[in-house]
């Protein structure tokens, strides 16, 4: 049973699958992603496919004009199935690849991981990020799930391009104990735990024409290269014609 609307203020959360209308705005949905993401071979394999074959996992919220205004993704996935358990270090490339096997295969799902959760340029720090991931929580509960996963993105990581994952993730404010990091933060008020560092959740590699196309950086220097909404340095290989974007994520867990 689908998750039912949420109306809040004008908004409304519903899935996919109970609109299908909707299949063409949330994909055209404007973002602020860094250009270069897209790039990412495994999402640019399969996020359409969460789209096109999982609607049920895929919420939109909508304003009183019914245009759309956030997005997001999650997928069934078997985290406890042979040769896993843990979640993976390839964080959201890899939870992705999981969950398309598992379909493929028909191995039974047991947790939900959310892969992405976009909110509209206008609409974003009025909260509505919070209400898409408690309604990605209500959605897996209503389907069966004890657990949402989730690979995030801290928001304002990108700012300190230089700082280790390992010790970013786990900052806090004095104040109140909660994470330094705005996304981070949203999670655990949620009910979330950091689980662990995902060092190589989504890997972007490309030659140094395109590094430049997307960047309009010159990438002509071996090393790393501070790339502007990147979470790390881009390494750049001028002698051999190419540079390299591995990003770390953080896994929350949300038990439901």
């Amino acid at each position: 049973m689908d998750a039912p609307p949420r109306p809040h203020d004008g908004l409304t959360i519903t899935t996919l699958a109970d609109r299908p209308d909707l299949a063409g705005p949330v994909w055209a949905m404007p973002d602020n992603w860094p250009v270069f993401v897209p790039h990412d071979p495994v999402g640019a394999l399969l996020m359409h496919r969460v789209r096109d074959e999982l609607p049920e996992y895929v919420l939109v919220a909508t304003d009183a004009e019914g245009q759309v205004v956030a997005r997001g993704f999650s997928v069934p996935f078997a985290l406890h199935a042979e040769g896993r358990g843990e979640l993976p270090d390839r964080g959201w490339d890899q939870v992705l690849q999981w969950a398309f096997a598992d379909r493929e295969r028909g191995v039974v799902p047991d947790t939900v991981s959310a892969v992405e959760i976009t909110i509209v340029p206008e609409m974003q720090g009025k909260g509505l990020s919070g209400r898409m991931l408690s309604a990605m929580r209500e959605n897996a509960r209503s389907r069966g799930f004890r657990q949402v996963v989730a690979p995030v993105r801290p928001s304002a990581k990108h700012r300190e391009p230089a700082a280790p994952m390992s010790e970013y993730a786990y900052r806090v404010r004095d104040a109140d104990g909660l994470p330094h990091d705005p996304w981070l933060r949203v999670h655990v008020r949620a009910g979330a735990v950091i689980e662990k560092v995902a060092p190589a959740s989504m890997t972007v590699s490309g030659s140094l024409a395109q590094w430049r196309a997307w960047t309009g950086l010159p990438f002509d220097t071996a090393g790393p290269v501070e790339v502007p909404g990147a979470l790390v340095p881009v390494h750049c290989a001028p002698g051999l014609d190419h540079a390299v974007y591995v990003e770390p994520n953080v896994w929350m867990r949300h038990a439901l």
